[in-house]
């Protein structure tokens, strides 16, 4: 066989393996070459909240220098992760119908031009929630666009009914990622049938389960953990504490949500971690980040290759308007999860320390 037939060969093999979608769970793997590094004993994922990098609706705003900067604080802690996860809060599309109206109470729709995916790559992105209340504000034809968008970037992705869950292979470990939310056009955390045939599908395939969710009520007084389900702007946003503990009963090993714009607790359950809101992690042009809402959290955590956390660290962050996180030098973002977490778990198998050190006591 010629080598330009060999190249073409397993160039198309390459393609064929890196992305469906066509059941209830969309398989993405790494370039063959990372097998070779053999089966690793431990992963490390790097966990954020919200990430909105600009909106042209209904007039533009987008960080100076279109944006390129906006993850210059975090991105070396982005890159250096096995894994590095968010959640995309809006629509990745040059053009489109929004379903809302503009200036309308309540009502805040992100269209995200596509060249800005560009800077989630730049970053250090390889997976992203697709599961949020925004990603159905330019209906079907703006979620397309951002699936076809992070397709194209090499970005993978979860939330709905063509992408329920995404497999990753990374240094030769299997880590199956999939993404819940509560809106129109996402895959909800409330069915909760739907969300244990998919974690089993993934764990039956998989080293370690990651879980991404959207839910809880919005707002600085949404900052406690409620022990029942939580309801804004008439929708069902969950039963939270249950979720997260079915969702590890049925296989997952790391739990981390947003939607609540502000962070919450996390905790330690049977050994596997669990972040209930990193809050807003990257929203600096069309969203507020005064106060609260401005803590911006990216938590390291490594796992063993079966699941169980082994440590982790939280890095402090502050978003500035127009400019994106910057370091926490005063150290308030760790101590308003540390309080959080000690409030709302007494007796929690998770340490905080003024650093950000995370440590089980499982």
């Amino acid at each position: 066989m010629r080598l330009n037939s060999i190249i073409a060969y397993f160039t198309l093999i390459l393609a064929m393996a890196s992305c469906t979608h066509g059941g209830n769970v969309a398989v993405k793997t790494n370039t063959p070459s990372e097998d070779s590094l053999g089966h690793a004993d431990t992963l490390t994922l790097a966990l954020v909240g919200d990430i909105m990098l600009g909106t042209t609706y209904p007039h533009v705003t987008i960080a100076p220098n279109d944006a390129r900067d906006i993850f210059a604080g975090p991105d070396s802690l982005l890159q250096a992760a096995d894994l590095a996860c968010g959640n995309l809060e809006g629509v990745l599309a040059d053009s489109g119908h929004a379903r809302k109206t503009p200036g309308a109470k309540g009502s805040f729709s992100f269209l995200m031009p596509t060249r800005l995916s560009q800077r989630l790559v730049d970053a250090g992105f390889d997976f992203v929630s697709i599961a949020n209340n925004h990603v159905y504000d330019f209906s079907d034809a703006g979620r397309q666009s951002t699936m076809h968008t992070l397709d194209s970037v090499g970005i993978s992705y979860s939330g709905n009914e063509t992408c329920r869950g995404v497999i990753k292979q990374v240094r030769g470990m299997k880590v199956g990622l999939c993404a819940w939310g509560h809106s129109l056009g996402t895959q909800h955390h409330t069915d909760t049938a739907l969300v244990h045939h998919v974690i089993d599908s993934l764990k039956s395939k998989c080293d370690v389960v990651v879980v991404s969710f959207h839910g809880g009520n919005e707002g600085s007084a949404a900052r406690h953990l409620p022990d029942e389900e939580e309801w804004a702007w008439g929708e069902n946003r969950g039963h939270l504490r249950v979720f997260t503990h079915l969702c590890i009963d049925w296989g997952a090993d790391v739990v981390f949500g947003h939607g609540p714009h502000v962070v919450r607790a996390m905790e330690v359950y049977k050994g596997r971690f669990i972040a209930y809101s990193l809050g807003n992690f990257c929203t600096p042009s069309g969203m507020g980040v005064a106060g609260l809402t401005g803590y911006a959290p990216l938590v390291s955590i490594r796992v063993k290759s079966t699941g169980e956390m082994i440590d982790g660290h939280i890095h402090g962050f502050i978003q500035q308007p127009h400019v994106g996180p910057l370091p926490d030098r005063k150290g308030i973002v760790v101590k308003e999860i540390a309080s959080l977490s000690r409030e709302d778990f007494p007796g929690n198998k998770l340490t905080i320390a003024d650093d950000g050190k995370l440590v089980t006591n499982q």
